[in-house]
C-alpha cells in the first residue's frame, strides 16, 4: 500500500510539475506579445485572482462543476449525447482534475517570474530578428525561449527539490475510497493512519 501511495505522490506531482510549468510559461509568452497595455494588465491582474482562493473554495467549484446532479462538466458530456458520470468517484479522472484545477489556480501566479525575465531580454534581439523577418513564432522560440531558459531550469530545480511535499489539503478535501488507488498520497496516508486510525508509530514512520 505505501509502495503505490509513494507512486501516486511522485505521479501527480510530476504532472503537476509538467503541466503547471508549460502552462505558466506559455502565459507568459502570450502576455508578453500582447500589444494592447489594458487588455494585458486586466488579464494579468485576473489570472492571479485563484492564487489567493482558499483551498475550500476551490475544492468546493470544483465539486459543484462535476457533480452528477447539475454539474457543469455533466451538462456539457449530456449535451453531446453522453451519461452523466460521477468524475470524483473514478480513479483514471482523479489526476487530471487534481493537475487542471492546480493549474488554473496557479498559472497566472506562476507566470509572474517568466514575465520579469523576459522584461530582462535585450528588445534589439526582437527589433534585429523583424528585420530578417521572422514572424512572432519564431521570435518567441529563438529569443523569448532561450532568454529566460536559465529562469526556468531554476524553478524547475526548486519544484523537484519538493516533489514529495504535495500538499495534502486539496487532496484531502476531494478524493474518497474509490479513488485511493491513484489519488492517496503519503500526506493523506500519514493523516489517515496516524489521525484517523491512531497508528501513530507506523504513520509516523512513513512520513
Amino acid at each position: 500500500l505505501f509502495t503505490q501511495t509513494l507512486i501516486n505522490t511522485l505521479g501527480v506531482s510530476f504532472l503537476d510539475i509538467a503541466v503547471g510549468t508549460i502552462a505558466a510559461i506559455a502565459f507568459a509568452v502570450l502576455l508578453n506579445e500582447m500589444f494592447f497595455m489594458k487588455f494585458k494588465k486586466v488579464t494579468q491582474t485576473i489570472s492571479y485572482l485563484p492564487h489567493f482562493l482558499s483551498t475550500v473554495i476551490v475544492c468546493g467549484m470544483i465539486r459543484t462543476l462535476v457533480s452528477v446532479d447539475g454539474g457543469l462538466v455533466n451538462a456539457i458530456v449530456k449535451f453531446f449525447g453522453g451519461e452523466a458520470m460521477p468524475f470524483l468517484g473514478m480513479p483514471e479522472y482523479f489526476r487530471t482534475i487534481y493537475t487542471v484545477s492546480e493549474v488554473w489556480q496557479s498559472v497566472g501566479w506562476d507566470s509572474i517570474v517568466f514575465i520579469a525575465a523576459m522584461a530582462a531580454i535585450d528588445q534589439e534581439l526582437y527589433e534585429a530578428a523583424m528585420v530578417d523577418g521572422a514572424g512572432v513564432l519564431k521570435r518567441m522560440w529563438h529569443i523569448t525561449i532561450p532568454g529566460i531558459m536559465p529562469v526556468i531550469t531554476i524553478m524547475l530545480i526548486l519544484k523537484v527539490g519538493n516533489i514529495l511535499n504535495l500538499g495534502y489539503e486539496k487532496v484531502l478535501l476531494l478524493y474518497s475510497p474509490q479513488v485511493y488507488s491513484t489519488a492517496d498520497v503519503i500526506s493523506t496516508y500519514v493523516y489517515r493512519e496516524g489521525v484517523v486510525n491512531q497508528n501513530y508509530s507506523f504513520a509516523t514512520a512513513v512520513n
